[in-house]
């Protein structure tokens, strides 16, 4: 752990779906935060901005110094590169966070078996994992499934697609089982392995109580929603036709859409529940953590 414990915290990916209720929780705790953004000027949240690029070395040696510690919330899961761009970014923030003397970077991964054929998305964040920690640096990772939450891509698909259709015709991915987790209960985790010596350096698997097959998220939403939404599997809907359908239905692009359904393929629940152990409370289920993400939806109408 670094002697600056209390040091500032830089995150990277600060502005997104995860990351900008990672640094208002942060703030609330009292910790200095500094935001990396391309574009310091357009931040309006809590924090400092300061200007960086994950793929550009010379950008962050000035915010990585002195921090203690480090968010990695980043991904390029829309570009059709995705693995090297990621691969690449994750290589030199890890070095430079090394350089910088930043004691612990937080990772946010995903659930899924390695013993598994896991889809190009879950190998690529595997990849991350490892090729942030390579120069040095120990890495804490969270692995999680579907992020339940207003503005998250997977729970957005969720939504649009109860909403917008009548009734589903869907592959056979609707069955594989997945362990949703709420927003703000990720966010709990975040916060709660920063600077914890049980958890620098460890990888762990969170997620919520409820472990359901994709069809069964959707019937729930459905009926949260005072909606009826018949479901009838059709074996034969490849990924790629289910992508264009996801892009015709939601407003998800194509190429997101496959990255996303690729993974849907393989089952992503918790099979290590020890951070338990290390971040203890109770996390929100399913039903509760739609009405949430409902609400949220609506206050910003």
């Amino acid at each position: 752990m670094p002697e600056n414990v209390a040091g500032p915290v830089l995150v990277a990916g600060g502005s997104g779906f995860v990351g900008r209720r990672l640094v208002a929780a942060l703030d609330e705790a009292g910790r200095e935060i500094r935001v990396l953004t391309r574009r310091p000027g357009n931040h309006r949240g809590p924090g400092t901005a300061v200007h960086g690029d994950v793929t550009d070395p010379g950008t962050l040696a000035e915010p990585l110094e002195g921090c203690s510690s480090a968010y990695y919330l980043v991904h390029s899961l829309g570009s059709a590169d995705f693995e090297s761009r990621d691969a690449e970014a994750a290589a030199t923030f890890g070095k430079q966070a090394a350089a910088a003397g930043v004691g612990q970077i937080v990772y946010l991964g995903g659930l899924g078996d390695d013993a598994d054929d896991l889809s190009a998305h879950l190998r690529s964040r595997r990849e991350v994992e490892h090729l942030l920690g390579e120069a040095g640096v120990p890495v804490t990772v969270l692995r999680a499934g579907i992020v339940v939450g207003h503005g998250g891509i997977s729970w957005e698909i969720t939504r649009q697609l109860v909403e917008h259709l009548p009734a589903m015709v869907t592959p056979r991915w609707v069955r594989t089982r997945t362990q949703p987790i709420a927003v703000a209960d990720v966010v709990r985790y975040l916060v709660g392995v920063l600077d914890n010596p049980d958890a620098v350096g460890r990888t762990f698997e969170i997620g919520g109580p409820d472990v359901l097959a994709y069809a069964d998220m959707l019937k729930r939403v459905a009926a949260i929603e005072e909606r009826t939404l018949p479901i009838l599997p059709v074996p034969l809907l490849t990924p790629g036709l289910s992508s264009r359908w996801l892009a015709f239905v939601t407003d998800v692009d194509t190429r997101t859409g496959r990255n996303l359904v690729d993974s849907m393929t393989n089952t992503v629940v918790v099979n290590d529940p020890s951070i338990r152990e290390v971040v203890p409370f109770p996390p929100m289920s399913y039903d509760d953590a739609v009405r949430v993400a409902l609400a949220e939806r609506r206050g910003e109408r």
